[in-house]
């Protein structure tokens, strides 16, 4: 299978995991190695990973090949998301983000469309690497894209709903509308709904919470590894058209007649 390309960066894995939720940064480090991700999101407006002085997620990733990629969650307007990332890179010299700016923060947690392309627009021009959490509208895709994104993350269903992909058809529309990497993103409960993601086409899909909040975080991000790689090699085979009647597996012609 191909390197997932977003920007100039290259991956070997499919599958983007989340920081947050997590009982501890010793539990998040091993679910995330195991998982086989390259990338692990960080909340920097939540988590620590600026301040030396202090528990710091990136000590936990040293001397491994696994990038930080800082998000904006907790922003709600454009100019909070470009200040957050402009503060992130002259910190810690990072420049694949992720961009989110929320719109309902009391119960949907759905991104404020307007604010993200406003967002990328300037964010791109001053060259960062730019993946967004959108909602599952292949318009606003396609507007994302022509604002300068790398990737287009839609959600699957509400964060930290494990519903899973709740309009599998638009995310169909969303991959056929950009030409950049279309990475699944919220609302993924269990590794069946990330194998669903990646039959659908999608080129990744991103999880925290069906990792973090399982029983054993540990086991479940390596289904989720397992998951993502199963659903790409279905969609790269092609699967057999749907039918509906019966038809045999094995010939009917040529058969012993009693």
């Amino acid at each position: 299978m191909h390197n997932l390309q977003i920007g100039k960066y290259k991956f070997n894995s499919r599958l983007i995991v989340g920081s947050g939720k997590y009982r501890d940064f010793a539990t998040t480090r091993e679910a995330t190695i195991i998982s086989g991700s390259e990338l692990i999101t960080v909340a920097v407006r939540r988590v620590n990973i600026t301040n030396r002085n202090e528990e710091n997620l990136l000590d936990y990733f040293k001397n491994t090949n696994i990038k930080i990629l800082p998000n904006s969650a907790g922003c709600f307007t454009a100019e909070e998301a470009i200040t957050t990332f402009r503060l992130v890179r002259e910190a810690t010299g990072i420049d694949l983000i992720k961009l989110e700016v929320i719109g309902d923060s009391k119960k949907t947690l759905y991104p404020d469309v307007i604010e993200t392309i406003k967002s990328a627009e300037v964010l791109s021009k001053e060259g960062f690497t730019i993946m967004a959490y959108t909602s599952d509208d292949p318009i606003i895709a396609k507007r994302l894209e022509d604002a300068g994104v790398h990737a287009v993350m839609p959600l699957a269903s509400p964060i930290g709903s494990g519903l899973g992909i709740q309009n599998k058809f638009n995310i169909v529309f969303i991959k056929e509308a950009v030409k950049i990497p279309v990475i699944v993103d919220a609302g993924v409960g269990t590794a069946s709904d990330a194998t669903i993601a990646m039959e659908l086409g999608a080129d990744g899909v991103l999880t925290n919470s069906a990792i973090a909040l399982a029983n054993d975080p540990v086991k479940m991000a390596e289904a989720m590894k397992h998951g993502v790689i199963a659903g790409r090699l279905a969609y790269l085979s092609g699967r057999m058209a749907k039918k509906p009647y019966a038809t045999a597996s094995s010939p009917t012609t040529g058969i012993i007649q009693f």
